[in-house]
């Protein structure tokens, strides 16, 4: 057992087998990451608009951070958690950990106080890392009023002004930079990163991952999108704090040697400039912020020359939302099917166009291997539909201090159960069907909120959708359609748009009875649409009709 008392859910033959093979470098995230200093020392590593920190620079502010973890006594094994928007002080955190061999657990922007209580008991944090404001929370205040049922927390930092009672992050990137002489010793078996993962439970889950994971898993899912390591540079829509943005420090930096370009928070108007401004070769973000750009006009003014390819993750898109980024932004695109629970498999951006609109892309067992499962567990035949299940170098070690989780989605033999549906086509791609729990249940009948959000966004004048039961004493539940239109479009009614999913062949039991419209549809902490606020804010809907929003 590691320093942090993790154990690893995957046999240790295959983690072995893995290393044997080449897939895992066996080198600790820190080591890897200081062998790119010394190769491209000026080098950019983090770019947001008007600041570039090069390789040699984010080191310095890295050796210096881990420097004062040290001399507070943080040691291998620690866990050191922060929740602060998109910046290089988010990557100087995570590298600082893992030189020394600490874990670090980042907890995506927008959580509020009963899932940080949550997080940070389960981690078992020992020093928490806010900025003073988040939205309209005092969050020096928040973690106050939560210390005294935090045992473990010992060390509340501010990146702001000096506060009674509290560290300052400015103070520890002046403190003394730790010397190669002084660097641990880090089993690169051992935990460096835990994942939140939302899942369906009534409180966040949390997922270990070793740094032969992070780096041979999700580093080299991002070599495959770009073999020219160093070429790389991807900007990153979602919060780096979440599963999809956790490839930033680990993989950019530390395997690839390329670099990442943030803005504190996802802004439509904002992310376009960037476009312009930072000249990011590949943007990672979820559907609705590419729906988002897609549909403002300023992004035709702008030059987009730079883009290889849109990594969309996060969430299921349609073919129509595909078509419309890859005109709009005028390069290939990238359908990702990942989680924090351990699966990735996606597309390429050399695939033909149709491959992305219907699948996430061949399985990859070299990063993530895919079986699809009946209800018994047995594996079914190509073209079969089944739940997914997923084991490979991407693979986590387990959930943190939930036996249950474990019991529950991890098989003994490491596989996890995804909770998603689908099914390997004759070509060997995988089709995505939805979720097992994600299922409407109208009067008896399932419905698949993925098939009617698909057929939406095929609308002319619709560029987000997302359906929402809505509890009935009668049916047991009814659908609303909460959707976003393009600028200038007018408001369809209901029957016009179930006009349109008759015509696209939509059965009759499946059309929506409600419509909601909405300025945007909201996100949650991770970038995803939040269905949860929307159900809230639909709850008082009436017998039938529209919805203004």
């Amino acid at each position: 057992m590691n320093s942090a008392g993790l154990i690893d859910l995957v046999p240790a033959s295959l983690r072995q087998q893995w290393k044997d093979e080449g897939i895992y470098p066996d080198r600790p995230v820190y080591r890897l990451f200081a062998d790119q200093v010394q190769r491209r020392p000026t080098a950019p590593a983090v770019l947001m608009p008007g600041k570039v920190v090069s390789y040699a620079q984010l080191d310095q502010a890295v050796r210096r951070l881990a420097g004062s973890f040290r001399c507070m006594g943080l040691v291998a094994g620690d866990v050191i958690a922060y929740q602060l928007p998109n910046g290089w002080q988010g990557c100087a955190i995570d590298l600082a950990a893992a030189a020394l061999g600490a874990v670090v657990a980042p907890l995506p922007p927008g959580r509020g106080k009963l899932d940080i209580a949550s997080l940070l008991r389960r981690s078992a944090a020992r020093a928490f890392i806010v900025e003073p404001h988040e939205a309209q929370t005092d969050m020096c205040q928040l973690v106050e009023a939560l210390r005294p049922t935090l045992l473990s927390l010992r060390f509340p930092i501010v990146d702001g002004p000096p506060r009674a009672g509290w560290q300052t992050l400015d103070s520890l990137l002046c403190g003394p930079a730790l010397a190669d002489a002084a660097l641990a010793e880090v089993d690169a078996d051992a935990p460096v990163r835990l994942l939140v993962s939302s899942g369906t439970e009534s409180e966040p889950k949390l997922v270990a991952y070793s740094h032969n994971a992070l780096v041979g898993g999700r580093g080299r899912f991002l070599q495959r999108l770009h073999p020219d390591g160093p070429g790389f540079r991807g900007l990153y829509l979602v919060p780096l704090g979440s599963s999809f943005g956790s490839s930033a420090s680990c993989g950019v930096l530390s395997w690839l040697g390329g670099s990442i370009a943030v803005l504190p928070r996802f802004d439509t108007a904002a992310a376009i400039d960037a476009i312009g401004e930072l000249r990011p070769t590949h943007l990672l973000g979820v559907p609705t912020m590419f729906q988002r750009m897609a549909a403002d006009p300023a992004l035709a003014a702008v030059d987009t020359s730079s883009l290889r390819a849109i990594v969309s993750g996060g969430a299921m898109i349609d073919p129509a939302t595909i078509r419309r980024c890859t005109e709009a932004f005028g390069c290939g695109f990238v359908s990702l099917y990942g989680s924090a629970d351990g699966v990735n498999c996606h597309s390429l951006p050399d695939d033909p166009p149709d491959v992305a609109q219907y699948s996430v892309g061949r399985p990859n067992p070299s990063v993530c291997d895919i079986r699809i499962v009946d209800e018994d567990g047995r594996q079914q035949a190509p073209g079969q539909p089944g739940e997914i299940m997923a084991r490979g170098p991407l693979s986590p070690m387990q959930y943190v201090n939930a036996p249950e989780l474990d019991a529950r989605y991890r098989s003994r033999d490491g596989w996890v159960r995804t909770g998603d549906l689908g099914h390997i086509d004759p070509l060997g791609y995988l089709v995505l069907s939805g979720r097992k729990k994600d299922i409407i249940i109208r009067g008896g009948t399932n419905i698949s909120p993925v098939q009617i959000e698909s057929q939406a966004t095929a609308h002319p004048d619709i560029v987000g959708a997302a359906c929402i039961p809505v509890p009935d004493a009668d049916l047991g539940q009814r659908l609303c359609l909460c959707v976003t239109l393009k600028p200038g479009a007018s408001r369809p009614s209901l029957e016009d748009v179930n006009r349109h999913f008759r015509l696209h062949g939509l059965a009759a039991d499946r059309l929506p009875d409600y419509l909601c419209f909405c300025r945007q549809l909201p996100l949650g902490p991770a970038g995803k649409v939040d269905k949860k606020r929307l159900a809230a804010d639909i709850r008082f809907l009436g017998t039938a009709g529209s919805a203004p929003a």
